[in-house]
């Protein structure tokens, strides 16, 4: 382990850090400047930038023709933002949902986990065409959300902006270039020093890798609580969700079929309990408060402790 590896970790999370202070900031009078609701930009604006990460590890296995990694990366992502970037959040700071968003973006993200699962059943792989089906129904799901925030926002009242339109831009640029940059360099830095430790790349690969690519989301949605931007905050996790799913296996899978193992059932089918779980713990009061945030926490150290054992 050396000095240079731990000055790079840390220049990671500054980056992380800094870039989602920047982008929530941007994000957020964005919505207020184009009278769009916050939840609506948490899940689309925000959500895409944040799940850059997964992106770009899920499309570059594709191209090098090892794409069975994509759906652990997906799995192992959504898995980590429902447990551990909701449930830190809502640690520190209670999470509000609305009615809207548990009738429509939670059913949306459990139709969609179903419907990659089945698509694991029903054959050795996921086929070209089952990737070009998931892509199509993300583009009608951001279609969906475009037309109902044109609708919306002649409703809405007028906000007072802190950031000039090019100034909004630029912070929301600058922010996605800082959590990718960020995200980067933590992965990769926590992989050398835990390879330097001793553990297998396997182990690292599931658990530092899957928890690094999903860090833009954990740190962009702390930092938009703290701003007491609730919405952007579950709509960040929920919609990298969506995302995950749709628009990232969609890609990678259109690219190159994935295969299809034992293992990817069993992690997608705990993917989905957990999503049900999650539903639940929201649909009773309406918020995840500190101890819905303590259940979640508590279930992701679970499923790392059965991660480690297994492998």
């Amino acid at each position: 382990m050396s000095i240079l590896t731990i000055i790079l970790l840390l220049v990671g999370f500054f980056f992380l850090i800094k870039g989602a202070d920047l982008f929530v900031e941007g994000a957020s009078d964005l919505a207020t400047k184009l009278k769009i609701p916050s939840m609506i930009i948490g899940l689309t604006i925000v959500a895409f930038g944040t799940s850059a990460p997964e992106a770009a590890v899920s499309i570059s296995s594709a191209l090098s023709g090892s794409n069975a990694i994509a759906v652990s990366n997906v799995v192992g992502s959504n898995i980590f933002n429902l447990l551990a970037v909701i449930g830190i959040t809502a640690v520190m700071y209670k999470i509000d949902i609305t009615s809207e968003s548990l009738k429509q973006d939670f059913p949306i993200l459990l139709g969609s986990s179903l419907l990659l699962l089945l698509f694991i059943f029903t054959g050795n792989e996921i086929s070209r065409v089952e990737g070009i089906i998931l892509l199509i129904l993300i583009i009608a799901y951001v279609t969906f959300l475009i037309f109902k925030a044109r609708k919306q926002s002649s409703k809405m009242p007028v906000g007072t902006t802190h950031l000039t339109p090019a100034r909004i831009g630029i912070y929301i640029i600058i922010g996605i270039i800082g959590i990718v940059l960020g995200g980067n360099l933590v992965v990769e830095s926590a992989k050398n020093i835990a390879l330097s430790l001793g553990m297998s790349e396997t182990l690292v690969g599931l658990t530092i890798v899957s928890i690094g690519t999903s860090l833009p989301e954990l740190i962009t949605s702390v930092t938009a609580a703290l701003n007491k931007k609730t919405d952007i905050a579950i709509g960040n996790a929920i919609g990298s969700n969506i995302f995950n799913v749709l628009l990232i296996l969609g890609l990678t899978d259109s690219i190159c079929p994935i295969a299809t193992t034992n293992v990817m059932i069993i992690d997608t089918i705990i993917m989905i309990v957990i999503t049900i779980i999650t539903y639940i713990l929201a649909y009773d009061k309406h918020d995840f408060n500190r101890k819905d945030g303590c259940i979640l926490v508590g279930l992701f150290i679970a499923y790392m402790i059965y991660i480690i054992l297994r492998n």
